[in-house]
């Protein structure tokens, strides 16, 4: 070798860092970060998969595991930072921010119908209806036009 050293990140360092970005991130995003069941219940009403436990999102909080990419993802679009400062605190360039930007605009009104239905199902009874009346004001709305 010529000498040269690495610094040497351990895993236990990246997972304390993704904590630390991630409280952040939800301090200006306006979410209480000490309550990893109201960011559980707020992340799983923005992803598609599995939804997470809030002992799940405390450990991510702790910095005792991180989250798979796609729920990387998900939060990133949520606290509107990007995927890659999240995850490896790494800065991103101006190009970077506006695809990210645009990503979100678009990635918004594609919802897949199964998703939907499935979020309506865990609804109580009186949110049910509520959803549905504002659907269907929304839609008379729509025919008038």
């Amino acid at each position: 070798m010529l000498g040269v050293t690495f610094p040497s990140v351990t895993l236990g360092d990246e997972k304390q860092g993704f904590g630390r970005r991630l409280r952040d991130s939800l301090r200006r995003a306006g979410a209480d970060a000490r309550s990893a069941t109201g960011i559980a219940r707020e992340f799983n009403l923005r992803y598609h998969g599995t939804p997470v436990t809030a002992q799940a999102v405390r450990k991510w909080l702790t910095g005792k595991s991180l989250p798979s990419q796609d729920k990387i993802r998900t939060l990133a679009l949520w606290l509107e930072v990007s995927p890659q400062w999240l995850r490896f605190g790494e800065p991103e360039n101006k190009a970077a921010r506006q695809h990210a930007a645009l990503r979100q605009e678009t990635a918004s009104y594609r919802v897949d119908s199964g998703w939907i239905a499935k979020k309506f199902e865990a609804l109580n009874e009186p949110h049910k209806r509520m959803v549905m009346e504002v659907v269907l004001a929304l839609l008379r709305l729509e025919s008038r036009h």
